[in-house]
């Protein structure tokens, strides 16, 4: 493994601004997207419904059912036909800087008319001792009496970020199971400190590989080192803001860079993606940093923008109602704002198309029959409106 650069080098290259102003956080970078953005979109919007701070959603299969996180730590619910519900039994966040709940999603091939049984996964941002605090993923059952009330039972802890840390960003926690039902895989931030995410001694700066129940998966390629070395599929990360499989079963990472050099990646076990040693951005305060060119022995980006898109969250698209785009990747974007079309060349990307959109995009998701849903980024005290996005023609 490459020696790890001296954080304090780090940290002391960014300014306190630097950190308030990070494309990851709550308030836009000073970035600007490129000016290839088109107003001519294949898709019309629908406004459908609004929500508090917004930071997920979740869809589910069988019921079309959708689930959204808000990040002062409530769940709402929308039946198929737009009608709203409510899930208690949220967990206690820790709220601010760009903490709080984070990530929902359902556990694989569940079934049955109801959400009643359903089993869940979600992340957040927990407080530790004295002025830290570190992001949790936990397990947990709804149980719904009505279809439009849910409570989740039995919410237990099955992974912590290690070590807990001060400060209230990069805590990533994204969530995605294999295709095959049997991994869960978890984005852990490297929580703005920079070099833990070269020590494999702790979590942070990470994407973990899990058992459903949490524990290490066996075959992850430090499985023989005692945790949290264990959990590690792959390091050298900095704020992973997706996290998705392909149609060829692949693990991609959606990342912010700096100031530039937001990534893309195919992940891969055991690989080191680089930072802080290098990247395709600079720090906030104009200090260069090495570029993944110099480095051919830590894995590159599939692709990387610069100036930055800012990245939400992405998907693969599958579903039959935009053909022209199945099997790309669209991402939701905080900077644009809007939607950025890549396509996948092998193991590498390169970029169809921009969208852009009124507001800020923090979370894209794909419906049962294609429908295109996002959620725009509810900076505090603001709502974030749902959007459902069909065919213009």
């Amino acid at each position: 493994m490459t020696k790890s650069v001296n954080s304090r080098s780090f940290l002391a290259a960014v300014s306190p601004v630097a950190f308030a102003l990070a494309s990851c956080g709550a308030a836009a970078t000073g970035d600007k997207a490129s000016a290839s953005a088109s107003d001519d979109k294949p898709f019309k919007v629908e406004q459908v419904a609004s929500f508090d701070e917004p930071w997920a959603m979740a869809i589910d299969k069988a019921t079309g059912t959708m689930l959204v996180t808000q990040r002062k730590g409530t769940i709402k619910l929308r039946l198929a036909d737009g009608t709203p519900g409510t899930v208690t039994g949220a967990p206690k966040v820790d709220y601010g800087g760009q903490g709080g709940l984070g990530d929902l999603i359902f556990a694989p091939e569940q079934k049955g008319a109801t959400l009643d049984g359903r089993v869940i996964y979600l992340s957040w941002a927990e407080a530790g001792q004295g002025d830290t605090r570190g992001a949790a993923v936990g397990k947990g059952t709804l149980s719904c009496p009505q279809p439009t009330s849910c409570s989740i039972q039995g919410l237990t802890v099955i992974w912590r970020q290690t070590p807990k840390v001060s400060g209230k960003g990069h805590y990533s926690h994204r969530l995605a199971f294999s295709p095959d039902g049997k991994y869960l895989f978890v984005a852990s931030g490297e929580r703005q400190k920079f070099t833990p995410a070269q020590d494999l001694g702790g979590n942070l700066g990470k994407i973990v590989r899990l058992l459903p129940d949490g524990t290490p998966a066996p075959g992850n390629p430090w499985a023989d080192r005692p945790a949290p070395t264990n959990q590690i599929w792959s390091y050298g990360h900095r704020n992973v803001l997706g996290l998705a499989f392909d149609d060829k079963g692949r693990l991609w990472d959606l990342e912010h860079g700096p100031a530039g050099g937001d990534e893309l990646n195919l992940v891969k076990p055991k690989q080191n993606y680089g930072w802080p040693l290098v990247s395709d951005g600079d720090h906030y305060d104009g200090k260069p940093i090495p570029r993944h060119s110099t480095r051919p022995d830590l894995a590159a980006p599939a692709i990387s923008w610069n100036p930055v898109i800012a990245p939400g969250d992405f998907i693969f698209y599958s579903g039959p109602l935009f053909p022209q785009w199945q099997g790309q990747a669209l991402i939701a974007s905080l900077t644009l704002p809007g939607v950025v079309r890549v396509r996948i060349e092998g193991e590498k990307a390169v970029e169809e198309g921009r969208y852009p959109l009124a507001n800020r995009i923090r979370e894209i998701e794909q419906g049962a029959d294609g429908t295109i849903w996002l959620l725009e980024d509810g900076p505090a005290g603001a709502s974030g409106h749902l959007l459902k996005l069909t065919p213009s023609r």
